[in-house]
């Protein structure tokens, strides 16, 4: 089952087409139970426990979502942008955070 945070979903409208045809192809995976790995997803300990970070590039830039995994095919969409920084970003990943406490079940 699918979650995702009303601002996650304006951020998401503002990604290429191309990349969301990509991040959908992504999001069912993780529904059906799929364990994503580099380059595509990778784990952020440092946002919080099973904070993960779904990873997109094209030719217009780099692109990041952070997202959270509870369990049972239960994705949490928290957070978009378009990567600037060799870094994520802390703000980034405050914003996460933040809209998981308030997602949280």
């Amino acid at each position: 089952m699918l979650h995702i945070s009303r601002q996650c979903d304006r951020e998401l409208a503002q990604w290429p087409e191309e990349i969301r045809g990509d991040l959908a192809d992504a999001v069912a995976r993780l529904e059906r139970g799929q364990i994503l790995a580099m380059p595509l997803s990778r784990p952020m300990p440092s946002a919080g426990s099973a904070i993960h970070e779904l990873r997109f590039r094209d030719r217009t830039g780099i692109y990041r979502l952070l997202y959270w995994l509870p369990g049972g095919g239960v994705v949490y969409l928290l957070h978009a942008f378009k990567k600037t920084s060799r870094k994520t970003p802390r703000r980034a990943v405050e914003t996460a955070r933040k809209r998981l406490r308030r997602m949280k079940p």
